[in-house]
């Protein structure tokens, strides 16, 4: 999206003060609005050269629909409201991006965003202050920063867990105790509750997120019995077609952009609830469109292509476990 708003500006068909460092682009907030959202737009309306008005960030808009339509693999862009952007991705970039996911395994979100960006942060005594500042440390490298806790440094503005780590361990374990800390808002104080944290059941958000991971390697392990490998490099056009198949992949397409956002603004509670709204995504789909046949039903195409889909969904879990510094189980 960056390079398109450049493009528009080397090409004089935008004129800005300033370009923007980076562009927001995320899953949108409803469904049939496309693949991807973005409030570009209404960011360039500010900075147009000119009288401005209300009717800039439509204007705007257009000029980066006329350029985005164009563009391989996108299927189509319509603009909403002030100008908002609404994109669709067609299934031909679903499947590149199932196989990008696959290709790159748990590297997958890595980037260069943060690229020559030194972050320092001052050490935290408390036992929530020391766990964000640690994950913050690892977004950062991960994003392509370079990251260092010392004296001196900023401080974490943390609301403490009222707890030792001591007592927070006996009390929950690491795992969940790490996502207690870590998934609750900055601001926020954290369900420290072992009836909720240590339920295996849906109403907790962790189990959620586990067992999403340990239902794709089932999945996986199961497949390999069918004879059914997971493939998105030969899957139909219309393979993800479906509804709660494009809403997951929307996510998985989101995640490099949420780890860039969770790394800039230290907030490791934002890639917690990304975990969650994917792994219940995968949930949708999963019950939409069964990776396996079932029965007396024989392999299909659809079924190793959906099987991609989910090991997809699964990589990104782990990989977002994992950066939390929680254990993505086999078997739950």
């Amino acid at each position: 999206m960056l390079q398109t708003v450049r493009r528009a500006v080397e090409a004089d068909e935008l004129r800005v003060a300033v370009l923007p460092e980076r562009v927001k682009v995320q899953a949108p907030p409803r469904a049939g609005c496309g693949d991807y959202a973005t409030n570009v737009a209404l960011q360039l309306a500010k900075l147009v050269k000119g009288d401005g008005g209300p009717a800039v960030a439509l204007r705007v808009a257009e000029v980066l629909r006329r350029r985005l339509v164009v563009t391989p693999g996108i299927a189509g862009v319509e603009i909403a409201g002030p100008g908002f952007l609404n994109i669709t991705v067609d299934s031909g970039g679903h499947a590149a991006l199932v196989r990008g996911v696959l290709e790159r395994g748990e590297d997958y979100g890595r980037s260069d965003a943060l690229a020559g960006t030194l972050v320092r942060l001052a050490p935290a005594r408390e036992v929530r202050g020391a766990l964000v500042g640690a994950v913050v440390v690892r977004l950062v490298v991960v994003c392509g920063g370079e990251c260092e806790v010392a004296e001196g440094g900023a401080v974490l503005a943390v609301r403490p867990a009222g707890i030792s780590a001591e007592e927070l361990l006996g009390l929950l374990g690491s795992d969940a105790s790490r996502w207690a800390l870590l998934r609750a808002a900055a601001h926020d104080l954290p369900d420290l509750d072992p009836g909720r944290l240590l339920a295996q059941r849906e109403s907790n958000p962790l189990f959620r997120v586990r067992y999403a991971h340990s239902r794709v390697r089932a999945l996986l392990r199961n497949g390999v019995d069918l004879g059914v490998d997971p493939d998105s490099s030969r899957s139909a056009d219309s393979a993800y077609d479906h509804p709660t198949a494009v809403a997951l992949i929307s996510l998985l397409g989101d995640y490099p952009r949420l780890l860039e956002s969770a790394a800039r603004h230290r907030a490791p509670d934002r890639l917690a609830r990304h975990l969650e709204a994917t792994a219940d995504a995968f949930f949708r789909f999963h019950d939409a469109c069964p990776p396996l046949p079932r029965g007396e039903q024989k392999p299909l195409a659809a079924h190793r292509s959906r099987l991609a889909l989910a090991e997809a969904a699964g990589t990104v879990l782990a990989g977002g476990l994992h950066l939390l510094g929680i254990s993505a189980p086999e078997h739950l």
